[in-house]
């Protein structure tokens, strides 16, 4: 007969994962060892390999798991019912907040993915493209014309770049927090989105040969 887990065991797994993505964020993937992971985490050696393998396994979970509840948060039936821009509103409420608790674990997806195995690295990469195709989805319920002009994800992406670097630069202790800034990052892009042009850009100039 098998032997179940013990009482706490997820919790523990959670708790060495969140030890080890402040490491690789701070220090970097390749610089952090699981000594050190051990030592943040109050156990031993054996103990951490008894809940993780090695470094590796360590950081294809913290990916894959990160990305899974952004994917979560965008396939949430939820949002259906809603208008275009309420539901893109929401989305990015959604995400800021998330990000707000999980800044080091968007640190490691988004600068240690590049030492993922391909299999893994795809796999994580599918569920990023998923996400962007959900927000690029919304946008061009909101601007169909941006289809022709191939402007859906181009702006989906500048809207990322919004939203993904806000760690580096809000604090915990600032006068404003990340369930403020969201509607500040929903009208930025929503009140600049309509001015947004879709006409033909003029063709640049073919640089010639010195």
């Amino acid at each position: 007969m098998a032997r179940g887990r013990a009482p706490g065991y997820d919790d523990q797994r959670e708790m060495i994962l969140a030890r080890a993505a402040t490491l690789f964020a701070d220090r970097g993937y390749p610089a952090t060892s699981m000594n050190q992971v051990a030592e943040a985490c109050g156990v031993s050696k054996a103990l951490l390999y008894h809940y993780y393998r090695d470094k590796y396994s360590l950081l294809v979970s913290i990916a894959e798991n990160h990305v899974s509840r952004l994917t979560d948060l965008v396939e949430d039936h939820a949002l259906d019912n809603l208008p275009a821009q309420a539901r893109l509103r929401e989305m990015i409420r959604r995400f800021v907040t998330e990000y707000a608790g999980a800044r080091h674990a968007h640190r490691v997806l988004t600068e240690d993915v590049k030492f993922l195995e391909d299999a893994d690295r795809k796999r994580v990469l599918d569920k990023e493209r998923t996400v962007v195709a959900a927000f690029a989805g919304v946008v061009l319920e909101l601007r169909p014309e941006l289809q022709q002009a191939a402007l859906a994800k181009p702006l989906t992406m500048l809207l990322f770049g919004m939203i993904n670097w806000m760690f580096i630069w809000m604090r915990a202790d600032g006068q404003i927090d990340y369930e403020d800034m969201a509607p500040v990052v929903a009208d930025l892009f929503l009140g600049g989105l309509s001015a947004v042009s879709t006409e033909p850009r003029p063709a640049r100039p073919v640089a010639q040969e010195a």
